[in-house]
């Protein structure tokens, strides 16, 4: 049976960042004064704060394959050594890392570009940060987006990125979470690993189109949040129809019965949800599907 690791109740933000240019200062501007926004619980029934904002994918530039080296910055993260923001060559984690320490809270930084100069690889990476601004986790997108639906849309991250080889489970002040970014949500097993080890939500930055987002943006939220008895949020930009890419927007929380908790449309605006790890334990109780797994039929993919 999968068992929460420290968790506690908590309350997510998810910043559906809209006014996204090609000038990445401004997009940089523009999300820390969301951020602070989110921060304030503006706009949310009750006016209490948060604990953890969330950022969209690719939020300080463009979403789009030809522009990503152009964006990409040096990141330079080593899991398990301790990062130094002041000497870091990127502008997006120093931004990051400054608010959520002016703000006090835990902040998952959407995604950036993300150029490696060992490798000689660009990423699709998001960075976590706690509520001193240290960056204490990184992923980098596994499956990479490429799609082609005739006569609706084609887009090949591959023709830029490259796909990150590892699964990323951070702990937090509430609990341990999993992350992932948009299109991994499409794969189970990331989901399943994630609650296995502990976590009481995955939380994916994500940015889903008009074709893929109205066939499969809950659809997933909920399977994934079905299958493991955890909470699952997904954070989209907001839609601008004059941009190259049209995102769906409806950045969304759902619970782990599969109940939506949280939601909008696919304007700039900011979601509140409450997580709850006793909700966890009496779903799960209610439905033991994690207590009656059968790994001597099939293998469990938290043991590889």
């Amino acid at each position: 049976m999968s068992t929460l690791i420290n968790a506690r109740p908590f309350r997510l933000a998810l910043v559906q960042l809209g006014n996204l240019t090609a000038v990445k200062e401004h997009n940089l501007q523009h999300a820390r004064k969301m951020v602070l926004e989110a921060a304030s619980g503006k706009g949310s029934a009750d006016s209490k704060k948060p604990n953890m904002i969330v950022l969209p994918e690719c939020f300080n530039s463009p979403y789009d394959v030809q522009q990503f080296s152009q964006y990409a910055e040096t990141i330079g993260y080593v899991p398990g050594e301790a990062y130094n923001v002041e000497k870091s060559e990127s502008v997006s984690v120093k931004m990051l890392s400054g608010v959520a320490k002016e703000t006090g809270l835990w902040l998952i930084g959407g995604s950036i570009p993300e150029r490696d100069p060992k490798e000689g690889k660009i990423y699709n990476t998001s960075m976590v940060y706690n509520p001193q601004g240290d960056l204490v986790a990184i992923h980098r997108k596994v499956h990479l987006f490429d799609i082609e639906i005739p006569g609706k849309i084609r887009f090949k991250e591959s023709e830029t990125l490259s796909g990150g080889s590892s699964l990323t489970e951070v702990d937090t002040d509430f609990g341990r979470v999993g992350l992932g970014i948009c299109y991994d949500v499409r794969f189970p097993e990331m989901a399943m690993h994630a609650a296995r080890k502990g976590c009481i939500a995955m939380i994916y930055p994500g940015a889903f189109n008009l074709t893929t987002g109205p066939l499969h943006w809950e659809l997933l939220q909920r399977a994934r949040a079905v299958d493991n008895h955890i909470y699952v949020a997904m954070c989209s930009p907001a839609r601008d129809m004059t941009a190259g890419y049209h995102a769906w927007g409806h950045s969304s929380v759902v619970d782990p019965s599969g109940a939506v908790i949280g939601t909008t449309d696919e304007k700039e605006s900011i979601v509140y949800a409450d997580l709850d790890p006793e909700f966890v334990r009496a779903t799960r109780a209610g439905i033991p599907v994690t207590a009656q797994r059968r790994f001597d039929v099939y293998r469990d993919v938290s043991e590889d």
